[in-house]
């Protein structure tokens, strides 16, 4: 009598979990920078310092949200992906509250409007480039567009807090 083996199936299962929340992620992002690009080029509203910084906040956020999906990683890495983006989340958070802020001040307190951005990189070192940035100048206290009254430093507040938790959610059910 031949003895039958069984043939072992490869799991179908994925070493980590879903991808799609991180896809979410990067995708939420991606569609916030072509409404800043909309802003910016369509509807010429340039953005001034603290918006840079936001969207540098924004786009390193959503490089890790692509850089989690393409890894899929497991419950440690996970976890290490959803502190990354809230704490960049969480950082953000501050930016723009300086920004709601400066724009509430009023005006006689507003900070005088500095040079270009592109002035500063060509001719100041770049910690003084940062240290002006993260200031906030006049044209911060500027408000532009608005949807449900609300400004572009409020809209940024909300998505900040909606992604860090979005990013924490996701490495708590992945654990």
């Amino acid at each position: 009598m031949a003895k039958v083996s069984k043939i072992k199936r490869p799991a179908t299962k994925s070493k980590g979990g879903s991808r799609w929340p991180y896809w979410l992620g990067a995708l939420a992002i991606g569609a916030m920078f072509c409404g800043a690009l909309y802003l910016q080029y369509v509807k010429h509203q340039e953005p001034c310092p603290l918006c840079m910084v936001q969207r540098g906040i924004f786009a390193v956020m959503g490089v890790l949200f692509l850089i989690a999906a393409l890894h899929n990683p497991r419950a440690t890495a996970a976890k290490i992906y959803g502190f990354l983006i809230g704490l960049l989340a969480f950082v953000g958070v501050g930016v723009a509250a300086r920004h709601i802020w400066i724009q509430h001040l009023p005006k006689d307190q507003v900070p005088a409007c500095g040079p270009g951005l592109d002035y500063m990189l060509k001719n100041f070192p770049m910690s003084d480039v940062l240290r002006e940035l993260m200031h906030g100048s006049g044209e911060c206290a500027e408000k532009g567009w608005t949807l449900l009254n609300l400004g572009i430093p409020e809209w940024s507040l909300v998505s900040y807090v909606l992604l860090g938790c979005w990013a924490m959610l996701v490495a708590v059910k992945r654990s």
